[in-house]
């Protein structure tokens, strides 16, 4: 392969101990009880500014550094933002999503390595390959230091790669943030014509791939009793073989600014524009709908405006020039900008999580959620929850919110609250560890019955 692994970080922590085989391994680890692990992090795509997968990696990396954990975060492009403390391993892809020519990207050193030709052809044929590739990738280059880790755990590549480390001795630890079914079903529904249906679900064919390691993986970490029955139920996994884990908030970055003044009409949202699953268009709809009696209302979106279904909705009521668009922003742009918000709505037909949600809520911004997913687990009693889809009770929900300043305080406190008291990142750590170890334990046991 003509790119070359790169790991940041010293190589010292890395020294290969005394001991022969990933099941020996395990079992000093299980024995110690409460030393600090050796973990590997895999995320085939791992940048924060790419979703929540990366911000789950940014903030667990480090939380667990915390707690003296040593960690190796492994990961394709775009790169992850880590902590000083967590080494990363850098593991090229072709990512020909950044190439403006990715047929041309087809080298005569790719039929020497069938992985890089197989991502080539995927992509060059409406497929989503990286998950598989990346994994591949991950267990040839895991096979000469598999003995370096305690345990590994993997952030949704569900490849069959995972399956490799572990029949190498590495106990595997998965988590699932949501069935990615959810989002192929709503972006299906969605697409415009036929041709555009067929692209779109060779796009994820992939999920073939990551259901059946998914079924094959035990313990699956979910991150919402909403995830954990879509997993059960889509998916096929065991609800035995499912562990709770919510996420955190970083309650430290996202938090109340005194000294910024909230306003009296400016919405919030933090949804991508071109992704279905995050309903943006009914957020507009409900927002058109309020225009007709609150003309200086304002609606400031985080993220980048594409052609597609929301240009469509903007052109449509006529309102292009209503809306604001804020792309490329900091943490702490966005903390600004929920510290001047009046409400913060998060619209999502689906979500496995919502940090968006959360975030604004540790802000200290009054917010309005949907039924859709787990977002009802994250507000909690913090604020008004409507059903997904539905502009009208969208908008009947933002006015009433609108005219009860009282409410609208009282809800702020609340969320604030409910983050200090259920949603850090420490106490997701801990719960990690304590299944980390049990899987450690699990694996030597069976390691111990396999040789007797």
């Amino acid at each position: 392969m003509s790119q070359t692994l790169e790991r940041e970080g010293s190589n010292d922590a890395l020294a290969k101990p005394a001991v022969t085989s990933g099941a020996d391994f395990s079992k000093i680890a299980a024995a110690r009880g409460d030393r600090p692990l050796r973990i590997l992090l895999p995320s085939y795509r791992s940048n924060p500014t790419t979703g929540g997968q990366g911000v789950y990696m940014r903030h667990i990396a480090k939380a667990l550094a915390d707690m003296g954990h040593q960690i190796d975060v492994i990961s394709g492009p775009p790169y992850p933002i880590l902590d000083p403390r967590v080494k990363l391993i850098k593991l090229p892809s072709l990512d020909l999503y950044a190439n403006p020519h990715p047929i041309k990207a087809l080298r005569p050193w790719m039929f020497a390595y069938p992985v890089d030709l197989f991502e080539w052809w995927s992509h060059n044929t409406g497929g989503f390959s990286e998950p598989y590739t990346f994994c591949e990738r991950m267990a040839r280059y895991v096979r000469g230091t598999v003995e370096d880790y305690d345990v590994c755990h993997d952030n949704q590549t569900l490849g069959w790669g995972l399956l490799k480390l572990r029949d190498m001795g590495l106990p595997i630890v998965g988590t699932i943030h949501h069935p990615i079914t959810m989002d192929r079903r709503i972006d299906i529904e969605h697409a415009k014509t036929l041709s555009l249906k067929l692209l779109k679900r060779r796009w994820y064919s992939f999920l073939n791939m990551q259901i059946k390691v998914a079924r094959e993986l035990d313990p699956l970490i979910v991150v919402s009793e909403s995830t954990r029955r879509d997993v059960v139920r889509e998916f096929g996994v065991k609800a035995e073989r499912t562990r709770l884990v919510l996420h955190g908030i970083d309650h430290i970055q996202f938090r109340p600014i005194p000294t910024i003044k909230r306003r009296d009409d400016l919405i919030v949202a933090c949804a991508s524009a071109d992704v279905p699953l995050k309903g943006l268009i009914y957020l507009i709809r409900a927002y058109a709908e309020l225009l007709k009696t609150r003309p200086n209302l304002k609606l400031k979106v985080i993220g980048r405006l594409r052609e597609g279904n929301t240009t469509d909705e903007l052109k449509a009521f006529g309102i292009m020039d209503k809306v604001e668009f804020v792309g490329g922003v900091t943490d702490e742009q966005i903390t600004e900008i929920y510290n001047e918000a009046t409400i913060a709505v998060s619209p999502s037909v689906y979500e496995g999580f919502g940090f968006p949600c959360g975030e604004a809520m540790s802000c200290g911004t009054p917010v309005i959620a949907t039924n859709g997913g787990s977002l009802p687990e994250v507000i909690g009693d913090a604020g008004p929850v409507v059903p997904h889809s539905n502009p009208a009770a969208l908008a009947r929900a933002i006015a009433a919110l609108l005219d009860d300043p009282e409410a609208r305080e009282r809800f702020g406190r609340m969320g604030r609250e409910r983050i200090l008291a259920n949603f850090k990142w420490e106490r997701a750590a801990r719960e990690v560890t304590e299944i980390y170890r049990q899987t450690i334990a699990d694996a030597d046991r069976r390691s111990e019955t396999a040789r007797a």
